[in-house]
C-alpha cells in the first residue's frame, strides 16, 4: 500500500491540491448543457448565453463537490490504485479536514448560482448532485447499473440546459444523450479493464469491475454504439429543425471510430475526459462538428435551407 506523505504540505502545495481535486479537466462535460442552446436556435441570443454559463458553472461546483465526497470516501481504495494513488486526498496533499471544507464552500457556491437562475434549474440540479451521491455511495458496485447512473448524469446535463434557457426538452436530445454517454461509459470500464491487464494488477481496485470481462464490455460497447449512431441520424433527419444536419453525420461518425480505436489499440478511455481533451483529431472534428452545425442552422433560420 501506498501511505501518504508524512510531511505536512505547505499552503501552496495544499492549494494546487485543492484545486487538482475539483478536477477541472471534467468540467468539460458540462458542455452538454450547450446542446439545448445550439439546436434550440437560441444560440443567438446573449441572454440564453450567459444563462447557459452559469448553469455550466453551477453544474461544475455540483461535479466537483461530488469528486471530493468521494476521494474522501474511497482514500483508502485510491492508494492502493496504480493512478488514484496520486489524487490530492489519497496522496495526502489535501488534509481531509481541508477538503471536507471546501466541500461545503463549492456546494453552496453550486446551489447558489442554480438558484439564481430558477428554482425549476436548481430542483434539476439537485436531482443531478444526488444521483451523483448515489452512484458514490452505491450504484458504482452493481455491475451495469453502474454505468447507467453515470449516463443519467449526462442526461441530467442535457435537461438543465433546456430548463436554464426556458425551452421544451427535446426527447430526441435525450435519446441522443442517453446513447452516447453509455458509449462513453462501457468505453470506460473497457479501458480500465485492459489499463489492469497491461499493468499486470493481481488486484481490481474497483468492486464490480471482476463482473465485467473483455467479451461482454465489447459487446456492451457494440449495442451502445450502435444506438448512438442510429439515434443521431434519426434526430438529424426527423427531430432536427432541418434536415441539412445529415451534413454533421460524418463527424459524429469519425469521432466515435476514433474513440474506439483509442479505447483497442492504444488502451485509452479509463478517464474518458483525457482521452477527448488530448487527441488532436477527436478535438479538431469536435469543432468542425460545431462550425458545420452552427452554418447549417443559421442558414435554415435565414430561410436559405429548408
Amino acid at each position: 500500500m501506498t501511505e501518504p506523505t508524512s510531511v505536512a504540505p505547505s499552503p501552496g502545495q495544499i492549494l494546487k491540491a485543492a484545486i487538482r481535486a475539483l478536477r477541472p479537466k471534467q468540467w468539460a462535460k458540462q458542455v452538454f448543457l450547450f446542446a439545448a442552446l445550439i439546436f434550440s436556435l437560441e444560440f443567438t441570443n446573449p441572454e440564453t448565453w450567459i444563462k447557459t454559463v452559469i448553469g455550466a458553472m453551477a453544474f461544475s461546483m455540483l461535479s466537483s463537490t461530488g469528486y471530493i465526497f468521494n476521494d474522501a470516501r474511497d482514500v483508502e481504495a485510491d492508494r492502493v490504485h496504480p493512478t488514484k494513488r496520486n489524487r490530492p486526498i489519497a496522496s495526502g496533499h489535501l488534509p481531509l479536514p481541508i477538503a471536507y471544507a471546501q466541500m461545503v464552500l463549492i456546494f453552496s457556491i453550486g446551489v447558489s448560482l442554480a438558484w439564481f437562475l430558477s428554482p425549476k434549474f436548481l430542483i434539476v440540479a439537485l436531482l443531478y448532485f444526488i444521483t451523483t451521491i448515489s452512484y458514490s455511495f452505491y450504484f458504482k458496485h452493481l455491475v451495469i447499473l453502474d454505468v447507467m447512473f453515470l449516463a443519467a448524469c449526462y442526461l441530467w446535463r442535457a435537461a438543465a440546459g433546456a430548463v436554464a434557457i426556458g425551452v421544451t426538452i427535446s426527447p430526441w436530445l435525450l435519446t441522443c444523450t442517453a446513447f452516447i454517454s453509455l458509449f462513453l461509459g462501457f468505453n470506460k470500464r473497457r479501458g480500465e479493464l485492459l489499463m489492469l491487464q497491461q499493468k499486470g494488477s493481481s488486484g481490481v481496485t474497483r468492486k464490480n469491475l471482476a463482473q465485467y470481462s473483455p467479451e461482454l464490455v465489447v459487446e456492451f460497447q457494440a449495442i451502445a454504439t450502435s444506438g448512438t449512431i442510429i439515434s443521431y441520424a434519426l434526430y438529424a433527419v426527423l427531430g432536427s429543425p432541418t434536415p441539412w444536419m445529415l451534413l454533421t453525420l460524418p463527424y459524429v461518425l469519425y469521432g466515435i471510430f476514433r474513440y474506439i480505436y483509442l479505447v483497442s489499440i492504444h488502451s485509452e478511455g479509463g478517464a474518458p475526459d483525457e482521452t477527448l481533451l488530448k487527441d488532436r483529431p477527436i478535438l479538431v472534428t469536435g469543432i468542425l462538428y460545431a462550425i458545420t452545425a452552427v452554418i447549417v442552422l443559421s442558414l435554415h433560420m435565414q430561410g436559405a435551407l429548408v
